[in-house]
């Protein structure tokens, strides 16, 4: 019997490229071997160029919130006073990581669907100036939201220069522009499942040298997640403990594409299918959640309509093989989620779009047959035309 893939539209895991997933089924390697070594260097100078850092980038066996944890536990010492700036699910676990470990945390909660306004930060950072660091989320996928990460450094700066800046990019990066050194960032974090189009299981920190110093006086427990401990082995392409080697083939040939597409044109194409799926879903009748002023170029939100059963939506969906994700915490069942990253692609999105309108059919909403698509096309080709966030692209990625 002939087997079907789903259209995996939810915002991680991503669906991979054939070459990535090739990539995972090799034999493995001596993890303390050279053909390792020359692995590791790739990858991480790879990344690099996404993080904007000349700071080492550690790779880390674990999922982003091991990536959160180890942000904690190497700067922070227990009682110590933190900021945590959340705007959605994420932004709260980044809060409970620093709040288990003894921190003594300070909520900055922004309403679910907003970005962190500079000016709000400025305010509360105007009323206290005695945090060890701030936490910081770039792209909250649960809201579909991406925090001023800029603007918001540019104010701790100035207000609380003492603070460390840690932040979650687990989402966001490999995606969008991103600019840890110029932005002044301490630690930031991300994920091999999200835009690197690579298997769960390994995440990245990029630490700078203010951090590493901070490092040496904290004071929370910490073994696995020790950074110091992987350290004096970057150079020479190694890891303290046994690494997820199969994930970092399938990084490594993602790493790859992604060169050979080059970041003007991957930041182009998640721009354009980003407005696509916005406009398509707005033409089908539903209501963005995010404030547009900082929608997510790789997750979209939207309200689910007064007397549509999402369950019952979901069930047609998944009927025609649309994998979408349903809100999270306190929105289930208010809002469903597009993720629009990694591999994506423009045919992708307006294949998803005609499928969300068939099910609507289905479940007996009023729709105008190819309303969604039109809008979707029209909104994307608009994007690539003005170049926006890149060069423009074709709307594909490398799938070799």
């Amino acid at each position: 019997m002939q087997r079907f893939e789903p259209n995996l539209r939810i915002p991680g895991p991503t669906a991979l490229p054939s070459a990535v997933r090739e990539a995972g089924a090799r034999q493995m390697i001596n993890h303390r071997g050279p053909e390792f070594g020359a692995l590791f260097g790739r990858i991480e100078s790879r990344l690099k160029g996404y993080f904007g850092t000349q700071n080492d980038i550690i790779l880390l066996t674990a999922a982003g919130t091991g990536a959160l944890e180890a942000a904690i536990v190497n700067t922070l010492s227990p009682s110590d006073r933190v900021l945590a700036v959340t705007i959605g699910a994420f932004g709260d676990r980044f809060a409970k990581i620093a709040t288990a470990y003894g921190a003594e945390v300070t909520k900055l909660a922004v309403d679910w669907g907003q970005a962190a306004e500079p000016a709000l930060l400025r305010e509360a950072l105007g009323r206290d100036h005695g945090y060890q660091a701030i936490l910081l989320t770039h792209n909250e996928t649960s809201t579909g939201v991406t925090n001023p990460i800029p603007e918001l450094a540019a104010v701790a700066h100035e207000l609380a220069p003492d603070a460390l800046l840690l932040v979650d990019g687990i989402s966001g990066l490999g995606a969008v522009p991103f600019a840890q050194d110029a932005w002044d960032l301490d630690v930031v974090v991300s994920g091999s499942q999200k835009s690197w189009m690579a298997a769960p299981g390994m995440s990245f920190v990029s630490v700078s040298e203010r951090a590493w110093t901070a490092a040496e006086t904290a004071r929370m427990p910490r073994f696995y997640f020790d950074l110091a401990q992987h350290r004096p082995g970057i150079a020479a392409g190694s890891t303290p403990w046994t690494p997820a080697v199969a994930v970092l083939f399938q990084l490594d040939a993602a790493l790859e594409l992604m060169e050979q597409e080059g970041a003007e044109a991957i930041f182009a194409r998640h721009a354009a299918c980003a407005a696509a799926t916005r406009a398509g879903l707005t033409a089908l009748g539903f209501e963005l959640f995010a404030d547009q002023r900082y929608a997510s170029n790789t997750v979209t939100a939207v309200k689910v309509p007064e007397g549509l059963d999402w369950k019952g939506l979901n069930a047609e969906l998944k009927k025609r093989r649309l994998v979408l994700a349903g809100g999270q915490g306190k929105l289930q069942g208010l809002i469903f989620r597009v993720g629009h990253l990694g591999s994506v692609t423009l045919d992708e999105i307006l294949g998803a779009v005609g499928v969300i309108e068939e099910a609507l059919v289905a479940v007996g909403r009023p729709v105008s047959p190819g309303v969604g698509v039109a809008a979707a096309q029209r909104a994307a080709l608009d994007v690539l035309a003005a170049g926006s966030s890149g060069t423009g692209s074709s709307g594909e990625v490398a799938r070799a």
